[in-house]
């Protein structure tokens, strides 16, 4: 490649590999794992030699440097795709083991089969060097951990319905032709994969290629702390998993005694776990990142070994043992293949990528030492608690609780991982156990392969509907569409959102600044409202904007992030702007402040000549909470609403029932004569427009905690250009039956 794939070329790229991948993994599901174990174990092979051939996956990564060679001279992809067709041209000696095997000389078919396996595994390690410049090209772009997995789905998938096919076919005691017959099929299906391999793109050359690079690159790496830490823990890892996920099948067949057929069932459902935690990872990887899965898959996988350590000797034919083993395997293969495969993932986002090359080697020969190790040491320990004396099932109690104390070991260091961008361990798991985050992330996983405006929006809908933080990176992607219907409901879904983190509020402060008259104005309320304070500046310039709901919202965004620097400005900007929406807007920011001193501005508003009516109900609304009284006048004031005529029964009704609950009542002082005197003065206000009274009631009322509102209610009762306002005059007429009820004090104020 000489650039970056075109999204046609990648996609197509893609869908090569993928299909490579579906019948690589139909090819090495029929000539190796689990069949080959159960073929050996037909040969008679003890459990040193089912160790030995478990081992040959591993030693064939010590076989990459012999591929690092051949890519320095050739393209990486022809290397590659010729080591993947070889190997598979390898195994045609194992056809003929059943023939030996059928003469009398099992041994001959045992040394086919070793030989077979041994090369097939040693030209795949050569061909490996390919695998990951690769699939790191083909995983470029923001789902890079979620296509990585999908390989492994597809594998896993594959192999789960081959398991399946295999449980149906071999039955208890199958024929040992029928291995040939399985093996045959393998290798055609290998070699079909292996020819699509040679169309994938080549990618990018590395600039290391030289076997001193490597061991430059190696000691250099190693130097840092992280890195050792990490390689530490993917060995302890890969060994576990390399002695688990090979004997769980022997031991199914010697402590169970379970037929070809039933432990081909058993690898269904290890098969489904494998499926199941590639979805699973599919959908989390990229959202809270590889660290918190490393860590969970590895304690799953612990505790999947955990009931082999209690479960009895059952009977081979009671429905318990068929439903404990097929748990140990789906448990067994969802934890281990789990953290093989985020540690790849891991490992990608550790290393640079100019170091890919020559780390990716010393990844593979980490993997291939410690799964060697492990599964030769596996046979020889249980061949040595077998002849010390030890039954099958307490073999493999002592076996399986040494497995388990190392996997414990490396959870525990786990924790020390540097993080590389992920959530924190308990935040990823407060993210896996909500259905919530789940859901929202299931619809960002729709969301993202969407190709139409009209399905981004109704997704995004969703979205909002079902708020969730980890769907923020998706939700700022989509702010870049070039279909303003898609952004303002991407913005509509972050609005929804408990909080903003700096990402995201670097996001909408620049949506601010760029897009007037489209998004900016959606943007400041957002950031208003979640108060961040990033945003001051954008948001006072934006004061000056020529978009009116943009100046509206900025400064409402402001009196929310209570700058009291802008106060005074956008009073006089409310002042003198002629926009009904602007005015409003100010209205909102003004109560906002709650500075009692913006009351004089309000009222200037009502002066103003013929006011529309939504602009003097958000003006006496405004007034209402400046003078704490809001919640006793929004009731009243919804029922003048519905019928203004009511206004002066209702003015009334909040003077007499002010004075019922009186303090002043309640001592059985005079109450009943500054009640008439306050029903006759709110009676000539609410009636003639007549204030004189009452605006000597308010003067003679203590300053309280607003001194302010005394004398500019006094004067605003007498104002003509006011009180022909029967809303403005309602108000008043409900902050004197307040004042009275508390006895002139507080003016609202608890």
């Amino acid at each position: 490649m000489d650039g970056a794939l075109s999204p046609y070329r990648l996609k197509k790229a893609r869908g090569l590999y993928n299909t490579f991948n579906a019948l690589n993994a139909l090819s090495f599901t029929l000539l190796s794992g689990n069949i080959v174990t159960l073929y050996a174990l037909r040969l008679g092979a003890s459990s040193s030699a089912i160790g030995l051939l478990n081992s040959f996956v591993f030693i064939a990564f010590f076989f990459m440097p012999v591929g690092k060679r051949l890519v320095s001279r050739f393209p990486i992809v022809r290397v590659f795709a010729a080591a993947w067709l070889f190997r598979y041209v390898l195994m045609i000696p194992l056809l003929f083991a059943p023939f030996a095997a059928s003469r009398g000389r099992a041994d001959i078919g045992l040394t086919l089969m070793l030989v077979s396996v041994f090369f097939f595994h040693a030209s795949r390690g050569i061909g490996l060097i390919g695998n990951n410049p690769v699939l790191n090209e083909l995983a470029s772009g923001s789902d890079k951990g979620a296509y990585i997995t999908s390989i492994q789905v597809i594998n896993s998938a594959v192999a789960m319905v081959v398991s399946f096919a295999l449980a149906l076919l071999l039955g208890r005691s199958p024929p040992l032709a029928l291995y040939g017959v399985i093996v045959g099929i393998g290798i055609v299906s290998g070699v079909a994969g292996s020819l699509l391999l040679f169309r994938v793109p080549e990618p990018p050359r590395s600039c290391d290629e030289g076997s001193g690079a490597f061991f430059a690159t190696a000691a250099r790496s190693f130097r840092s702390p992280p890195f050792r830490l990490f390689i530490a823990v993917f060995f302890i890892v890969s060994f576990v998993s390399s002695v688990a996920r090979a004997f769980s099948v022997v031991y199914s067949r010697e402590a169970y005694l379970q037929g070809d057929g039933a432990i081909a069932l058993f690898t269904v459902f290890g098969g489904l776990g494998a499926l199941t935690m590639g979805l699973l990872t599919r959908l989390l990887v990229d959202r809270i990142g590889s660290k918190p899965l490393y860590i969970g898959y590895t304690l799953v996988a612990a505790f999947s070994l955990v009931p082999v350590l209690v479960s009895p000797s059952l009977a081979s034919s009671t429905f318990a043992t068929v439903v404990f083993l097929s748990a140990f395997h789906f448990s067994v293969n969802f934890g281990f293949a789990g953290a093989e495969g985020v540690a790849q993932t891991y490992f990608f986002a550790l290393v640079k990528p100019d170091e890919l090359l020559n780390l990716g080697i010393l990844y593979y020969f980490v993997f291939g030492a410690a799964g060697a190790l492990g599964s030769i040491s596996g046979g020889v320990a249980l061949d040595g608690l077998a002849s010390a004396g030890f039954s099958a099932v307490a073999s493999y109690r002592i076996f399986f609780a040494l497995l388990t104390a190392a996997i414990l070991l490396a959870a525990f260091l786990q924790r020390r991982l540097v993080r590389l961008g992920s959530l924190s361990f308990r935040g990823a798991l407060g993210v896996i156990f909500s259905f919530r985050d789940l859901k929202a992330l299931t619809i960002l996983d729709r969301l993202e392969k969407s190709r139409s405006s009209s399905e981004e929006e109704a997704l995004l809908g969703a979205l909002h509907d079902a708020p969730s933080a980890v769907a923020i990176s998706g939700l700022l992607d989509r702010l870049k569409s070039p279909r303003l219907s898609v952004r303002l409901e991407a913005l509509s879904a972050i609005e929804a959102l408990g909080a903003l983190n700096a990402e995201a509020e670097a996001c909408l402060v620049a949506d601010l600044d760029q897009n007037p008259y489209t998004t900016a104005y959606v943007s400041a309320r957002i950031l208003g409202k979640q108060k961040a304070r990033s945003a001051f500046p954008a948001l006072r310039r934006a004061l000056d904007s020529d978009d009116y709901m943009l100046a509206g919202e900025a400064m409402l965004a402001l009196a929310r992030l209570d700058d009291e620097e802008s106060l005074r400005d956008i009073e006089a900007r409310v002042a003198r702007a002629r926009n009904p929406r602007m005015k409003i807007m100010g209205v909102a920011a003004l109560e906002t402040y709650d500075d009692i001193a913006s009351l004089q501005v309000l009222l200037d508003l009502l002066r103003a000549e013929d006011p529309p009516p939504y602009l003097r109900d958000e003006v006496a609304l405004a007034m209402a909470s400046l003078l704490g009284i809001l919640d006793r006048f929004y009731p009243v004031f919804l029922r003048y609403a519905e019928d203004p005529t009511l206004a002066a029964v209702l003015a009334l009704d909040e003077v007499e029932a002010a004075f019922e609950r009186s303090a002043v009542h309640r001592r059985g002082s005079d109450a009943d004569k500054e009640s008439a005197v306050l029903r006759e003065a709110v009676a000539a206000f609410m009636e003639k427009g007549e204030g004189a009274s009452l605006s000597q009631w308010i003067r003679a009322r203590p300053a309280g905690t607003r001194p302010i509102a005394v004398p500019l209610l006094a004067e605003a009762v007498l104002d003509d250009d006011l009180t022909v306002y029967s809303r403005f005059r309602l108000l008043v007429a409900c902050w004197a039956a307040d004042s009275a009820e508390r006895g002139g004090e507080g003016f609202g104020d608890d």
